[in-house]
């Protein structure tokens, strides 16, 4: 892909992946990660490739995820796999610097935060670079029309972050956010087999279990639908199999549920009543990557009790929003940072 002065970039930098599109395709996406050589601080591998070696690298190789919570934890780190996908997405002899430069952050962050968003953004040549709210991007996305005055509840559910919002004229009248998403279920998944099975299971084995059996509403989950489940034995020290089943892995996911529809509550209550009666039409909207587990729209329907639509294509909400954006970046400029 060619880019030139004159070409957009859209950034969606995700605590489990990155994606890179233009105005009019999707470019690239990869997880956010990298290995780096701990002797020669060379990046040895970026993002799917990098993931293939993730808990199997020796000691010389460390693996970094550079956001922890939706947010950047390791700056440099950060800008180093950020780079690597750019060029991933170009020869980087083309690569010669956009006109707009544009990435979604999540609507919870500091200034602090922000500014180390900004500073890895810096690093490219771009005319006009700019940061918008991940929720506000998301609901472009889905295909709403957040300019008008009709309430629109969105429910980012992210790999480090889950973040409610209330929209309205372009802007976000009631907000909740918990830090409890896609890493917080895999490490209970993980938690789990260490307490009940007493076998010690790799964080990338917890998330294939999330993805193959996760279902949040127990009684749609099946018994019988499973699979086996390899580790290591922690009393004898060995190599060990146990078989998990759908349900299972329901109970262990339900606690962490709980915590994020605690946070959807808390955001209907801070909700001006007008918008609340919007909001009994309109529904729910249920994006980011953790949308797509069995059983969500029938749990929060059952609790809540409003209409429950959720995105079929949940991971690229954020990134369609903001290629929304670079299309019409005129129209959209309240809502760029």
């Amino acid at each position: 892909m060619l880019f030139s002065r004159s070409g957009n970039l859209a950034i969606d930098l995700g605590n489990t992946n990155t994606l890179l599109r233009d105005q009019h395709h999707l470019l690239l996406s990869e997880p956010s990660v990298l290995i780096v050589d701990e002797d020669s601080h060379r990046i040895e591998a970026v993002g799917e490739q990098a993931y293939a070696m993730l808990e199997k690298t020796h000691h010389h190789l460390k693996p970094i995820r550079p956001l922890r919570g939706g947010v950047i934890s390791d700056g440099e780190s950060a800008k180093q796999m950020m780079r690597a996908l750019v060029r991933k997405a170009s020869r980087p002899s083309l690569l010669r610097g956009f006109q707009f430069l544009i990435s979604g952050v999540p609507y919870d962050t500091t200034p602090v935060e922000k500014r180390a968003l900004r500073d890895i953004l810096d690093q490219f040549s771009a005319r006009h670079t700019h940061l918008v709210h991940e929720p506000l991007a998301a609901a472009l996305g889905m295909g709403l029309n957040i300019q008008e005055p009709e309430g629109k509840l969105v429910v980012d559910i992210g790999g480090g972050i889950t973040e409610v919002v209330v929209i309205s004229l372009s802007g976000v009248a009631a907000f909740q956010s918990v830090r409890v998403a896609g890493d917080t279920l895999d490490e209970e998944i993980q938690d789990y087999f260490r307490r009940e099975h007493h076998l010690a299971i790799g964080l990338k084995t917890a998330e294939q279990l999330k993805i193959e059996l996760g279902c949040v509403y127990e009684p749609i989950a099946s018994s019988t639908i499973g699979r086996q489940v390899k580790g290591k034995d922690l009393r004898e020290g060995i190599p060990s199999t146990r078989w998990v089943s759908e349900a299972e892995i329901s109970r262990v996911l339900d606690r962490p549920f709980r915590q994020i529809e605690s946070c959807i509550h808390q955001s209907l209550e801070a909700c001006p009543p007008e918008l609340a009666g919007d909001l009994y039409r309109t529904g729910m909207f249920v994006t980011g990557g953790h949308a797509r587990l069995k059983g969500l729209a029938e749990r929060f329907h059952k609790l809540f009790q409003i209409p429950v639509h959720v995105d079929p294509q949940a991971l690229l909400s954020v990134s369609k929003g903001i290629a929304h954006i670079l299309n019409r970046p005129a129209a959209f400029r309240s809502m760029l940072m």
